[in-house]
């Protein structure tokens, strides 16, 4: 595409970086929007068996798991747990961190836009080897094959960083910064006044706070300020959440073309 993507804390950080290149490099830069990091996740406990054989001359490979997957509560406060509730032998101990790998690697692409997934515990409750024909690398794509199929019925969603934004501006323009933060789908949590200043507490999301600095100052008189910190990671609304799938798909199939 002829992009190239560079990384920063946040929105004035990219604009700095773009401004050096300007000033010191004598080279024309053009900005798109900056990414948010969003993340996929899962909302229904969901089970799964899945068989992986694959024969192909010589020795084949061949594995078989079961068990469920289920979502991992934000009170929890865990990003990923494996749990190995196997009965018996009927799968070798040896081949037990090949599943726990297969399903970390599988998660670092989600089926809805292909962001990493996390809040999921994997909990393997059974399987089959084959004396010959099983393998690490089998019980792994086993892993990586079986969890693809359990999200389809797990009820994945988009989760999008959700920011806590500390709003001070002059008590006459209160109106109007209210006015923006319900704009950008923003919850006001507090509000307070402190002499001729109001002080309001919201929490937004970074994907709508791009540009919201020119446009406070601007109504304000250049009198507003904000600062903003990372507050948790949240579910997208159903409409935004639909929109990005739509332009996800829209991409690959003019890739393919």
């Amino acid at each position: 595409s002829g992009e190239t993507i560079i990384s920063g804390m946040g929105e004035l950080h990219l604009d700095i970086y773009a401004e050096r290149m300007r000033r010191e490099y004598k080279c024309d830069v053009e900005l798109g929007k900056p990414r948010v990091n969003f993340r996929e996740t899962i909302t229904q406990k969901s089970k799964f068996e899945y068989q992986h054989k694959k024969q192909s001359g010589g020795s084949g490979q061949y594995a078989k798991i079961s068990g469920y997957i289920e979502p991992i509560t934000e009170e929890e406060g865990k990003e990923y747990e494996f749990l190995n509730s196997l009965v018996g032998n009927s799968i070798s101990e040896s081949y037990v961190p090949a599943v726990d790998k297969g399903v970390q690697e599988a998660m670092q692409s989600g089926p809805l836009i292909g962001y990493p997934m996390n809040r999921l515990r994997f909990v393997l409750e059974d399987g089959a080897e084959h004396s010959v024909d099983s393998s690490e690398l089998a019980f792994k794509l086993c892993a990586i094959y079986a969890l693809r199929e359990a999200i389809k019925s797990a009820s994945p969603v988009l989760l999008e960083p959700l920011m806590s934004v500390e709003v001070v501006a002059p008590v006459e323009f209160q109106g109007a910064v209210v006015s923006q933060i319900n704009r950008r789908k923003g919850v006001i949590m507090d509000s307070e006044q402190q002499g001729d200043e109001v002080i309001m507490q919201a929490n937004i999301p970074l994907n709508n706070m791009f540009g919201y600095s020119s446009e406070l100052r601007s109504a304000t008189q250049g009198k507003g300020e904000f600062s903003m910190e990372y507050l948790k990671h949240a579910p997208v609304p159903q409409d935004v959440q639909d929109d990005l799938v739509g332009k996800k798909a829209a991409a690959a199939n003019k890739s393919k073309q």
